[in-house]
This record gives C-alpha cells, structure tokens and sequence, in this order.
C-alpha cells in the first residue's frame, strides 16, 4: 500500500475557513425564525425568506464553481466575502419584510459562491493515498462549524440579536484576512469550460428523462422534508415546548456546566436555546464514520431508503414530544440525524458512482438541482406549521412531514423498480 502523502498547507487554511464560514452561515439560520417572530412576522413570512435564501444558496453554485475554474478559488473566496460582509452587517440595520427578505437572499448568494470552493480546493490538493481521509476532514469541519455557531449564537441572542449579527460578520472578516495573506492558489488542471457549455452539459444529462424524474423525485422526497426539518425545529422547539424543562433534563444528565451553555437565563429562569440541539452536527461529529461503516456493505438504494424510515421515525417522536413528553425532542433529532447519516452521504455517493467518469461533476452538478428542488419548497412547511399552530395542533407538521418522507420512501421504491435501478459503475 502507498505512503499516505501529507497534505498540503493549503489543504488545513481551506479547512479552517470552512469552518469559520459554516459557523457563521448556520449561526444565523438557526435561530433566524426565532429573531423574525421576534419582530412580529408570521410563520409564512419566514417560509418565503428560508426557501428564496436556500434556493439562491443550492442554485449559485450550478455556476460559481465554473467561475472559480476561470478566474481562480481565492478571487471568488474574495468575492464571495464582498457579498456576505455587507449583507450580514445589514441586518442589524433593516427591520422591514423586503429589506430582510433582500440581505438574506444576499446571504444566499454569498453562501452558494463560497460553497463550492473549499470542497474544490480539498479535492485538487488530495490524491488517491489521502481523498479519503481528506474528504472526512474536510467533513467534519462544516458539522464542527454548523454545531458551534447555533451554540454560541443561541447564547448571544439571549443579550442581544445584534451581537449575533456582529459576531458572523466578525468570522467573515477573520475568513478574508486568513484567504488574503495564507490562501494560495493551488496547481491543478483548468477545464477550460466556458459556462455557456458547462450548462448545454448538463441539459444533455437532464436530457435523459429516467434521471431526470429520478432528480426531482429525490428533490421532493429526500431534499425537501431534509430542509424543511432544519427550517422548522428551532422555532417548534422555541414555541412549543418548555424549554425550562428541558434545560433541567439536559443539567440533571450532563451537568450544569453544559447546560447553562446552551441555556439562557430568561428573567431568572434558565431556558435551553432551541437552536443549539436544533440540528444534526453535533450527532454526526460522533456517529457518522461508525453508521457509514455499518452500511457500506449494502446496496445503496436500499440502504438510502432505509435512511429515509429511520427519518421519518424521528419526526414521529417529535410530533410526541409536544403532546407527551418533552424530552422525546432528542431521540427524534437522534432519529433524524441517523436518518440523515445513512441516506445523505449514500445517495450522493451513488450518483457519482452511476456516472461515466468523465461526467462525474455534471452528474454532481444535477445532484445541486435535487437540493435546490427541494429547498426551494421546503419553505411551504413552514407556514403550514403556521396553520397547524393556529388550529391548535402544531404536532401536525411532524406528523406531516413523516407522511411526506414515507410516500417517499413508496415513490423511490416503485420508480426503482419499474425503471430499474442504476447500476453503479467501477471506475
């Protein structure tokens, strides 16, 4: 077996910008429905700015890698910080519906330009002795990122929602300084596509009209209930459970040290920030290597369907956890986040597998299409748990969004079985 070459000192700057980035971009949008109903908007408000934010976040990226190819990673780095800066630091300023909506569709922006520009860098500064290892780094860095920033920002919310906003703008700027003087350009082949054809590419891929139902029945029914559990958490945990008493469970288990990091003291009384067990990082840090291993000897339609139950289980146990016991909200996030485990990395991996090697990146750029399908809607589930919570019963957007999962799961199976599965290729 090769010696493992080492990485490259670019390969760790790119890494800890991830997280940085991701610290901020996840700080912000996870308690971000809570800060809006702060300012009196509905649940329907904040469904529009989630999916014009996630459309603009999985979209840009269809591009922006193209551009990166022609005019270099840290030029668009640079590019992408010009975009975010700006945009962050405005929502300290603007209150108003339209200006909102405005900067965090900028914010979206921002995010779809950087997206894929660190998981380029990792992958032409890797070979076939360390993609692996440098992949799972690379991996852990945006759940690293993704768990610190709802925690620490869920704490300084309980001050003041501006301190938020500063403390984001603040790793966007560490970002550029670190991307000005110690990001270096790496060598690698440029493709030398043009954007005119990257896009004719892959309408030739859409073209083909299996995959393409196959793309936007993944949309619908992976990516779609996916975003609209990170969308929708935080606030049903905010608004509909007690989250005194969950900060009392969380300190009678892992003491009071790390219960008051995640808490706040609302006057005089500690309350868990639903933002900081709102989300799946800190689960997958611990767990995904063990659930990757576990099924990387089944097939992969199987196993990403099997994905797709263990998720739907999760939204069960939380649609529980309002109308029974409250402290059943972490075994449905556990659920979930498995869920997500098997099923996310699974399904990807299968569509670069399923594609002629020399199409694997059109292939992954279809793959953004089913994520910006689904996020785009995602935000419909939003107001509709607007509505279940008028009528008396917002467990029903749990309850919901497991139905959605399951007819999923029977749409997936029933399109496998009479289109027939891809067969992946060896290469």
């Amino acid at each position: 077996m090769k010696e493992r070459t080492k990485f490259p000192r670019v390969f760790w700057i790119a890494n800890s910008i991830e997280v940085l980035e991701r610290f901020a971009y996840y700080g912000i949008y996870m308690g971000f429905g809570i800060y809006l109903q702060q300012l009196g908007y509905s649940k329907g408000d904040l469904g529009i700015i989630q999916s014009i934010f996630l459309a603009l976040s999985y979209l840009t990226p269809l591009f922006s890698g193209t551009l990166a190819d022609k005019y270099g990673f840290k030029k668009m780095l640079i590019i992408a910080y010009l975009a975010y800066l700006p945009s962050i630091l405005l929502l300290i300023i603007t209150k108003s519906f339209s200006g909102i909506a405005i900067t965090m569709l900028s914010i979206g922006f921002a995010a779809g330009i950087f997206k894929p520009l660190i998981s380029a860098t990792v992958r032409v500064t890797t070979d076939s002795t360390n993609k692996t290892l440098g992949f799972g780094i690379f991996y852990q860095m945006v759940n690293i990122g993704a768990s610190f920033g709802p925690i620490i920002m869920g704490k300084l919310r309980g001050w003041s929602w501006d301190y938020v906003f500063i403390t984001a703008a603040i790793a966007v700027g560490i970002m550029f300084l670190i991307t000005l003087f110690f990001y270096k350009e790496p060598p690698r082949e440029i493709e030398g596509v043009t954007l005119k054809q990257k896009f004719i590419d892959l309408k030739n891929v859409l073209s083909d009209k299996k995959f393409m139902i196959f793309i936007v029945l993944l949309g619908v029914f992976f990516w779609l209930p996916f975003w609209a559990f990170f969308n929708v958490l935080a606030v049903y945990i905010n608004d509909y459970l007690n989250t005194a008493q969950l900060y009392l469970s969380v300190k009678s288990v892992l003491g009071g040290g790390i219960a008051s990091i995640i808490s706040s003291n609302v006057d005089g009384v500690w309350k868990i920030n639903a933002e900081a067990i709102a989300h799946t990082g800190y689960i997958i840090i611990v767990f995904q290597i063990l659930i990757s291993k576990t099924f990387e000897k089944y097939k992969a339609i199987p196993s990403f369907l099997v994905g797709l139950f263990v998720a739907a289980l999760g939204f069960v146990i939380l649609g529980f956890s309002v109308t029974s016991i409250n402290n059943l909200v972490f075994l449905g996030v556990f659920l979930f986040a498995v869920g997500e485990m098997i099923s996310s990395p699974r399904i990807q991996e299968y569509i670069m597998w399923i594609a002629p090697k020399e199409k694997a990146g059109l292939y992954m750029g279809a793959n953004f299409l089913a994520t910006f399908i689904g996020a785009t809607l995602s935000g419909i589930y939003t107001g509709v748990m607007g509505t279940f919570e008028n009528a008396g019963h917002p467990e029903y957007i749990m309850y919901t969004l497991a139905a959605h999962t399951i007819l999923g799961i029977l749409a997936i199976f029933i399109f496998t079985k009479t289109a027939g599965e891809y067969k992946e290729l060896d290469h």
